[in-house]
């Protein structure tokens, strides 16, 4: 009996062992690996680099005033649609008290002279008339009445122009009136009135009032990169998303590179300039931010694979094409565009191919 026992236990002991054995190797077996394929497509392929900008208006004027004073009047907010010409602001002028002095001073002494003037010419103007004065003696004394008259006439004139910036003969081409000088819509009025302005000149730009922009006629200013400048030219097709305006985009032409680079962080960026093709549907504001996408160059209907299936080997490029039930062999290929994402396939390949891309694992096989 303690025989049988013993042969039992040997028996078992093994079967144990042969057991743990075989789970393990069973655990350690890899399953197969299943590769997946994918067929070359005909698709479109687009070639293109974005630059990041804002969308202004070509032309943007500043309004300055031609008289320095008080701005007493606003006529204008940002919004309005002026036309050349119309007033926005009115300027009360408060003179300087030195050329206030000189120009009163001036009309006295213009008054003076006329009355000496209009004397003589009476004086004159008798002696002719008895035949005692010559005709040319007498035509110099009525010349120097009238120009004592101009001066008269001058001087009250220089008076007004520095108690109220302007004459009475000069009517609405007063300069304490600021006007528009273009057709457009008014930006922005940075000036309040009772403000201090100062007029423009050969020293000083001046005080700007009001500034207008024609906003029929809008660019897109952007910048790219000196990696990517080179690929640009003058004529090219953009296509812009603006942040503000959802689910639409506008079309531009490239018109403007600039010839020299300005570092910016780090890097050498290149201003460019976009015509906007002009859209009577959309409301576009001055400075709205916008992307514009370059397009560098395309192909229509092209065969094309996903460009993370290529291998190189130096500058050939080959690809794994399936001859059998995951049997692969090399094929080298030759490319052209990319997108990034897609590649273009000149030589190599097929839409009837499978190309080799990623590896499945397969479920483990059953002992």
């Amino acid at each position: 009996m303690k025989k049988v026992l013993s042969v039992l236990a040997a028996l078992a002991l093994a079967a144990v062992f042969v057991g743990t054995i075989a789970y393990l190797w069973k655990k350690s077996r890899k399953p197969p690996e299943v590769w997946e394929t994918a067929s070359p497509f005909v698709t479109d392929i687009v070639s293109k680099t974005v630059a990041t900008g804002s969308v202004v208006p070509r032309k943007e004027v500043e309004i300055k005033p031609q008289v320095s004073g008080i701005l007493e009047a606003l006529l204008v907010e940002p919004g309005d649609v002026v036309r050349r010409g119309d007033v926005l602001a009115r300027i009360r002028v408060v003179p300087n008290m030195a050329s206030l002095a000189a120009a009163e001073n001036r009309v006295a002494r213009a008054r003076i002279d006329l009355e000496n003037a209009e004397r003589e010419f009476e004086r004159q103007r008798l002696l002719r008339e008895e035949g005692i004065l010559s005709d040319e003696t007498f035509r110099r004394t009525e010349l120097e009445r009238s120009r004592a008259r101009a001066e008269v006439q001058a001087a009250t004139d220089t008076l007004d122009v520095v108690l109220k910036g302007t004459t009475k003969r000069a009517g609405d081409t007063s300069n304490t009136l600021v006007r528009a000088t273009v057709d457009g819509t008014v930006l922005d009025v940075p000036a309040e009135e009772g403000r201090s302005v100062i007029e423009s000149n050969t020293f000083n730009d001046g005080t700007t009032v009001a500034t207008l922009a024609d906003m029929s006629e809008l660019v897109f200013e952007g910048k790219v990169d000196e990696s990517e400048v080179g690929k640009l030219r003058p004529g090219m097709s953009l296509v812009l998303t603006i942040g503000a305006i959802e689910g639409k985009s506008f079309a531009a032409t490239l018109e403007y590179i600039a010839p020299k680079g300005k570092e910016e962080n780090g890097a050498i960026q290149f201003e460019i300039r976009a015509a906007l093709s002009k859209d009577p549907g959309a409301l576009i504001r001055a400075n709205y931010s916008a992307n514009a996408d370059i397009v560098l160059d395309r192909r229509d209907k092209v065969l094309a694979i996903d460009e993370g299936l290529l291998k190189f080997e130096g500058a050939q490029a080959w690809v794994e094409v399936e001859t059998a039930p995951q049997r692969f062999e090399r094929r080298d290929v030759r490319t052209g565009l990319s997108d990034g994402i897609s590649i273009e396939i000149l030589e190599g390949l097929t839409e009837k191919d499978r190309v080799k891309s990623k590896a499945v694992t397969a479920a483990p096989r059953a002992s």
